[in-house]
């Protein structure tokens, strides 16, 4: 296994950067915002470009203590990861350094979730396109940078991935798909830490169009795994599947 190899002390050298997709609000915002505490420059993304001036906003406004500057950048650009054309703009906007990439945006599906019997093909390759095919091409554009700067990717993924639920089919099938992804590219790229990483469960807005009209605040918030992202980032663990909840520290 690789040894565990904290990132460069930012100390008398520019901030590293972090490209995190769907940045505008539960998991991925959460990301953001504690990637900037540990002096990450951020270029974030989302569909929804008010919701994303909105936490770009914020995460400004957060800013960091002031005995560790330089402050982070944040650099918005809303957009559909699907299309290529904003993928090539994210990657652009880091320029010529790139640390961490964290493809997080993606898709439940079709909700209420349908049973694979009647899940809609159509609804079924849109899933795969954003929950495979997106993240995987933004990775290929990315990997130069990547390499140059002995970064990472983080990919995140679900239990979906590895269990069977029922009404999970399609969602379930593309995070599998992207987890196989993600340990082939371990496998390849040996410069480059690649994490797949399981939230859990937490209280979002796909969780809960997973279970429309069912009260989901039993849920913890995305913000109280954030500090499992930071551990696998910071030390830089090895390559490979991760769950949130084992990278907690353990509370008595």
């Amino acid at each position: 296994m690789c040894p565990r190899v904290p990132l460069p002390s930012v100390e008398g050298m520019n901030n590293p950067t972090a490209l995190i997709t769907g940045a505008s609000r539960g998991l991925g915002r959460a990301l953001a915002a504690g990637l900037a505490r540990e002096g990450f420059d951020l270029i974030i993304d989302a569909r929804d470009r008010a919701a994303l001036d909105a936490a770009a906003g914020a995460l400004r406004a957060a800013g960091r203590p002031a005995a560790q500057r330089p402050e982070p950048t944040v650099t918005a650009i809303p957009g559909d990861i699907t299309d290529p054309s904003h993928r090539e703009a994210l990657v652009a906007a880091a320029g010529d350094r790139l640390d961490l990439l964290v493809n997080n945006a993606g898709t439940l599906g079709a909700s209420p979730l349908p049973a694979l019997a009647d899940y809609p093909v159509d609804e079924l390759r849109a899933a795969f396109e954003a929950n495979v095919i997106a993240p995987v091409a933004l990775t290929q554009l990315a990997l130069p940078l990547l390499r140059a700067s002995g970064g990472a990717v983080l990919n995140i993924t679900s239990d979906a991935a590895v269990e069977a639920y029922a009404g999970w089919g399609g969602y379930g099938a593309a995070k599998a798909a992207l987890e196989q992804a993600s340990n082939v590219l371990a496998a390849e790229e040996l410069a480059v830490r690649v994490w797949w990483a399981d939230p859990g469960d937490l209280r979002t807005d796909m969780h809960q169009a997973a279970f429309p009209g069912e009260d989901i605040s039993d849920r913890p918030e995305p913000a109280s795994v954030v500090p499992a992202f930071v551990r696998l980032v910071t030390e830089r663990l090895p390559s490979g599947r991760y769950r949130a909840s084992h990278l907690l520290p353990v509370t008595s």
